[in-house]
């Protein structure tokens, strides 16, 4: 598998767009209280690597698992940023909501529905992978950066896993339902239930 010079870009953009997009959003007070020289800009740039660190991650690795799926499928796949939608995110966030759709790994070729299931079918399930990854950090609940980013870690990637199987527009939902109703339900009951969890339950 590779990558070219401007996928690369486009997926280091991409990830460090969205971590300052969800720094703006969910760290907004300590935003506030660096603007006004009450807090030093090193508390900032942390909270930005722990964003790069969970968001960032839960993000690239469900692209990249659409890569890799499509790869084996005999695809030629890479990832296009949408750096208009990369831009309302970060706006979005100032504004004080999110919204990000910061792009999708586009692949082409001859393809079967099972097979675009599955490629649409990895991204969600290796955000579950990495959840279970996290969950370790959450259970200990560890003070400090530790408990932190096991807590966001898990957060977003149930969130991201239920988001994208809502089976609808150009989310993974729709094309696993389009290849088979009973994978679906089977996949999609439990990361929504686990994401309607994080949201209500774990918050960000």
């Amino acid at each position: 598998m590779s990558f070219s010079r401007s996928e690369l870009r486009d997926l280091g953009i991409a990830w460090l767009a969205l971590g300052v997009a969800f720094t703006l959003f969910i760290d907004r007070a300590l935003v506030d209280l660096v603007a006004r020289g009450a807090r030093p800009p090193a508390a900032l740039a942390l909270a930005l690597a722990v964003s790069l660190a969970t968001v960032g991650v839960a993000f690239l690795l469900h692209e990249l698992a659409h890569k890799v799926v499509a790869v084996r499928f005999g695809q030629v796949a890479a990832f296009k940023a949408d750096y208009g939608m990369l831009f309302l995110a970060v706006m979005s966030a100032l504004a004080g909501f999110l919204f990000a759709a910061p792009g999708a790994v586009v692949h082409r070729g001859r393809i079967t529905a099972r097979e675009n299931g599955l490629i649409a079918l990895a991204g969600p399930v290796t955000n579950v992978g990495l959840a279970a990854v996290f969950l370790p950090l959450f259970l200990l609940d560890l003070p400090g950066l530790l408990g932190l980013i096991g807590g966001r870690g898990l957060s977003i990637n149930l969130l991201l896993a239920g988001f994208n199987m809502i089976p609808y527009g150009p989310l993974d939902g729709r094309k696993v339902l389009r290849w088979s109703k009973p994978v679906y339900v089977a996949t999609a009951v439990p990361t929504v239930l686990l994401a309607l969890y994080a949201l209500v339950g774990l918050g960000l």
